[in-house]
């Protein structure tokens, strides 16, 4: 039997940077502000990117910093604006959380961590009257329009004034974003572009398996990622027991999903000793190796071993290898087809969901006033490198401002 609560004045769905930081801005001017999550903590996905350093926001400027969100660049810019980079930093300092920028221009909180500042973030809303309720799993509306929910003690219903959904993607979903709501909110009529992984990994169609033995897992350091005609990227990735992934695979995802869903698959190269020319290459491979074998002439002469020489081995001819010019070629660009990426549940981020053409320009469902929409479930993607977040957290801070302006007015 479901059990009602209380009306609760605003409520939130989705306990991640976007629903509070909008918890966090309509509990700063006075308005009652209950958040409800599914899983039986907050922030799990906050924290799961805090693993290895919280990358908060980038301190590029601003112009190319709103131009990582290709398509949607236009329709966020105001929104990103309005919670820019350095508001993000500030932000971060006056929960105490000190920040620096790292030498790739990411900008970090000075320990690397996100529990920290997760924890003085919990606080602070606390502290402004914010009530948190974890296990309560939303399943939509009931036919009064009360928020309906799965809680350990029975199904409850929540009615409200307004109501910010800010239910992430569909990645990682272990961690709360299970993508669920899309039926939800086509069964409305909301349009909903379809989920897609991004900054993913992507597969090959099949690597040796003497490749998948030794090498799968191994970091393939400071080489050049070329798709086409797009700028060419220096980093590095990882070869994987499918394919490949990391930030360099990351940077262009976008470009490959795409490629992949026109001609089903997509042709990248890699640049494997970016410091050197193609002659001076050509000259090096040339010198005679003797009884050497071409691994130890390799290495003796271009510095590649390990996953590199391998990947060589694995995407050249034997014909090829004993050229030195075509040599050359290959390892300055060596092609290699990428087929599919990797299932949605493996990605960083989501691609897709409900589309700016259904929102106002205060992120309220046109069709449905008093219903607004933030963070990753919106239609806007990103690489990584502090600009998910950012995004995130702007979007709950824009889609909070037009609440308050929705009460004003209703």
């Amino acid at each position: 039997m479901t059990q009602p609560y209380t009306t609760h004045p605003i409520l939130v769905i989705g306990a991640g940077p976007a629903g509070l930081m909008a918890a966090e801005v309509l509990s700063q001017s006075g308005y009652g502000v209950s958040v409800f999550d599914a899983m039986p903590s907050v922030g799990r996905k906050f924290l799961r990117a805090g693993i290895g350093g919280l990358n908060l926001t980038h301190a590029e400027p601003f112009a190319d910093f709103v131009r990582r969100y290709g398509a949607k660049s236009t329709v966020l810019r105001p929104i990103l604006d309005s919670f820019n980079p350095v508001a993000v930093s500030a932000w971060a300092q006056s929960l105490g959380i000190e920040t620096f920028v790292g030498s790739s221009g990411r900008v970090f909180p000075r320990d690397m961590k996100a529990a920290p500042l997760l924890r003085a973030w919990l606080h602070r809303l606390r502290q402004q009257g914010v009530s948190i309720h974890t296990r309560h799993y939303w399943r939509g509306w009931n036919e009064q329009g009360a928020a309906i929910f799965d809680t350990p003690e029975g199904e409850k219903s929540v009615h409200y004034a307004a109501i910010l959904l800010a239910l992430g993607g569909a990645s990682w979903p272990q961690l709360g974003s299970d993508g669920r709501w899309v039926n939800l909110l086509q069964e409305r009529q909301i349009p909903i572009t379809p989920l897609q992984p991004a900054n993913c990994g992507f597969e090959v169609e099949a690597w040796s398996p003497h490749l998948k033995q030794h090498w799968a897992g191994a970091p393939l350091k400071g080489v050049i990622l070329s798709h086409h005609n797009q700028p060419s990227h220096k980093g590095e990735c990882i070869l994987t027991q499918h394919g490949l992934e990391g930030g360099l695979i990351y940077t262009l995802a976008v470009e490959i999903r795409q490629e992949i869903l026109q001609k089903g698959q997509a042709l990248v190269h890699l640049d494997l000793v970016p410091e050197r020319s193609l002659d001076q290459v050509i000259a090096a491979l040339s010198q005679s190796r003797g009884s050497k074998s071409l691994s130890t002439h390799l290495k003796r002469q271009l510095g590649l071993e390990g996953p590199k020489t391998a990947l060589i081995y694995e995407l050249t001819s034997a014909e090829i290898r004993t050229d030195a010019r075509q040599l050359a070629q290959a390892i300055k660009g060596l092609p290699i087809y990428l087929k599919r990426p990797r299932p949605l549940a493996e990605a960083i981020s989501t691609a897709g969901g409900v589309s700016f053409e259904a929102l106002d320009q205060h992120l309220m469902v046109q069709e449905f006033p008093g219903i607004f929409c933030a963070g990753e479930m919106l239609d806007w993607e990103a690489p990584t490198g502090g600009y998910l977040l950012t995004a995130c957290f702007a979007t709950g801070h824009w889609a909070a401002q037009g609440i308050m302006d929705w009460l004003r007015q209703s």
